[in-house]
């Protein structure tokens, strides 16, 4: 038996469009859309009727960089796959990437069953994969392939984090050929970590052991100047590129001539690095350490060339980057030693509605918030128009925004299995009110309703960002 829902009266924003439609869904798929009060619309009937009056209706949200239960710096992130899911749906997302981690000696099937194991059965929305490649070698090369069949179509890599994630220039050239001839999309951590480690070595031996010193040993120069060798290895093997976690104005500028040239290269920034600055880092006492994630928080004037980054176009994408660690018994193994300060910021729960007050603060248009939060990353990532767009045939993956009512962002109220918010106290204007995830309620006026197992592992084509 068929199972409909009608979504009336609101208006529906998608990358492309703004119209006032009402939204007919069948059996976990997007039917039809018709214009409020035509006949068409007028005829539609069905179990369940959403009213959607002065509400926007938007596609849920395509977190493509998600870390739930990372092992980092002797812990793991907060978040499991059952509470991390659980809180996207409540932040309006509805498909997260999280990347299956690659180990040392260890092949990428192994890495990438363990991932799939993680998840299976417990996540409360849609999820895919990337894969971390840690060890680039003749044998995880030709893996590589096996993945792109399976729908693991992007991977990885690090110029940062020496003895433990980092690739060396020939790794990861090596890797880009691969991806150019296989069509997986190389994805960068682009910091020149040999160099980083170096200063970090010196601070900490001048005595300089204090949060806000994790951001001035990663220098936004060393970010630019990773992401410049990225993108000629890219050139020379003729690979797409998309490199993760923009946080400097430098790397931008490297970005766009890049793609001034017309190469296809690709860019993502987080909402931590659009709202939250070095101050945010340098507050009193062992504070900054809630805000220590790699690429780190920049002074507040790179804002501005993120913000217009975005409008460009040289960002496609906002992702969250989210890898959430305990403010109490994890972030604390850093005291009187930054480096030891687990990396990573919560965030899952947060994106859609810092973004939509980005729309509310005039730094982009309601249409591009969709396009950077939902239908680029789809792209991207090969999930388009299954995930991204509201359209027929797309999964009924829906939320139902209250763009006027304002909420205050706090840890008390978050859904994010993490004791601190990286947002506190900031006010917002938007909140999400329902949320479908392929027709089912996952979020009903404000309640969550969803339930572990719900979400699907969704194998994803390659990057359709090139067509």
């Amino acid at each position: 038996m068929s199972t409909r829902t009608l979504i009336r009266g609101g208006l529906v924003v998608t990358a492309a469009d703004e119209i006032h439609a009402d939204v007919l869904v069948e059996d976990g798929r997007i039917a039809a859309l018709a214009a409020h009060g035509s006949d068409i619309a007028a005829g539609w009937t069905a179990g369940r009727v959403i009213d959607a009056t002065d509400r926007y209706v938007i596609p849920g949200g395509v977190d493509a960089h998600t870390h739930m239960e990372l092992p980092f710096g002797g812990t793991f992130a907060s978040d499991t796959f059952e509470t991390g899911t659980r809180a996207a749906a409540w932040g309006g997302t509805t498909t997260i990437v999280d990347f299956a981690v690659q180990s040392v000696g260890h092949s990428l099937r192994e890495g990438l069953d363990t991932w799939y194991a993680k998840a299976d059965g417990n996540c409360a929305v849609d999820y895919g994969f990337h894969m971390i490649l840690s060890d680039v070698n003749a044998h995880t090369l030709k893996e590589m392939d096996r993945l792109v069949q399976e729908g693991v179509s992007s991977f990885k890599l690090f110029m940062a984090y020496p003895g433990v994630f980092y690739s060396d220039d020939g790794q990861i050239l090596r890797a880009m050929q691969r991806g150019a001839a296989n069509g997986g999309l190389i994805m960068m951590h682009a910091e020149n970590g040999i160099a980083i480690d170096v200063l970090v070595e010196q601070a900490l031996a001048r005595g300089e052991t204090d949060p806000r010193y994790h951001g001035e040993v990663r220098k936004a120069l060393l970010e630019a100047e990773a992401t410049h060798r990225a993108i000629q290895l890219s050139r020379v093997a003729g690979s797409p590129l998309y490199v993760v976690h923009v946080s400097a104005e430098e790397a931008v500028a490297e970005l766009a001539a890049a793609r001034d040239k017309g190469l296809p290269v690709f860019g993502e920034t987080c909402p931590q690095y659009l709202f939250l600055s070095t101050d945010n880092l340098a507050e009193p006492g062992f504070e900054g350490a809630k805000y220590v994630c790699s690429t780190p928080l920049r002074p507040q004037e790179h804002q501005a060339a993120l913000w217009r980054g975005l409008r460009t176009n040289d960002l496609q994408v906002v992702s969250t980057d989210h890898c959430p660690f305990c403010f109490k018994g994890q972030k604390d193994l850093g005291l009187g030693d930054f480096s030891k300060i687990p990396n990573g910021l919560p965030g899952v729960e947060n994106r859609m509605d810092l973004l939509h007050q980005a729309v509310v603060d005039g730094h982009i248009s309601r249409r591009r918030w969709i396009e950077i939060a939902c239908a680029s990353p789809a792209r991207m990532f090969g999930l388009y128009p299954q995930k991204g767009t509201i359209a027929p045939g797309a999964d009924a993956d829906v939320v139902i925004y209250d763009p006027h009512t304002t909420q205050t962002l706090s840890a008390a109220t978050h859904h994010m299995n993490v004791d601190y918010s990286a947002y506190e106290g900031r006010t917002v204007t938007g909140q999400v009110e329902t949320v479908l995830s392929r027709g089912e309620p996952v979020i009903e006026q404000r309640k969550f309703t969803g339930r572990a197992g719900h979400g699907s592992f969704v194998p994803r084509s390659t990057c359709q960002y090139l067509n």
